[in-house]
């Protein structure tokens, strides 16, 4: 989104990251339905603060920025919509939760883009509600190598061939592809549901039954096309 002009927004955000500025100051980095924003919160770590319960982290906000002709705005109204803090009563979860938003504040400098906002939008409030961890995991590093342009082929295998329901297979992390093997962790099924977890939010993948034996394979995947 273009800072040069000056104009006066509201928006849904979520809070990326806070870095604390000067005596009482805090800067956002913000993900935004339009994409990624910095604005400053003046003296939003004062006690008194009517800024500083708006712009917690792990919740979901309407903040109001003035853009001048600074690079960065200027926040003039925050509030919180949801606040999702059972993330923080779970150590694994709060970990899962602050690297999504890491990796989304790293794609969204070079890619405006609302799908940015939405894969936040997806996982923190799964995350919150006790969605299974793997689960939302392997939507969220399936999904992001979507986002970042990584090729998933799930539809032919390594030399090619479409993929045959009535064979198993194994993925190859090099070819980034499918390869048939006698026993494979990927029947027909599990591809399936990786197809649809690229293609589909996260409450449709939530509703599927009898997923828990291929999340394991799938997360393995999710994690090596991410090199993580």
């Amino acid at each position: 989104m273009s800072q040069n002009t000056q104009k006066d927004i509201k928006t849904l955000a979520y809070v990326l990251r806070r870095t604390n500025y000067g005596e009482a100051d805090r800067i956002l980095n913000l993900i935004t339905p339009n994409g990624r924003m910095t604005a400053i919160a003046k003296a939003a770590r004062k006690e008194r603060s009517k800024l500083a319960g708006g712009i917690e982290m792990f919740s979901l906000i309407e903040i109001n920025i003035h853009f001048g002709k600074a690079e960065m705005g200027l926040v003039t109204g925050a509030k919180m919509l949801k606040y999702y803090g059972n993330i923080l009563a779970d150590f694994d979860r709060m970990e899962l939760a602050a690297l999504i938003l890491k990796k989304i504040s790293l794609v969204a400098e070079s890619l405006d883009s609302e799908e940015c906002f939405g894969i936040v939008n997806a996982t923190l409030p799964a995350l919150d509600r006790g969605v299974q961890k793997d689960l939302v995991e392997a939507w969220f590093w399936l999904n992001y190598a979507k986002l970042t342009g990584e090729q998933i082929n799930l539809y032919r295998d390594v030399y090619g061939d479409k993929l045959d329901a009535e064979k198993l297979y194994d993925w190859n992390i090099d070819e980034a592809a499918f390869m048939e093997k006698m026993e494979g962790n990927f029947d027909a099924d599990a591809i399936k549901l990786m197809r649809l977890m690229t293609a589909a939010d996260l409450e449709v993948i939530e509703r599927v039954k009898d997923i828990g034996d291929k999340l394991r394979p799938i997360l393995r995947v999710a994690r090596g096309i991410n090199k993580i």
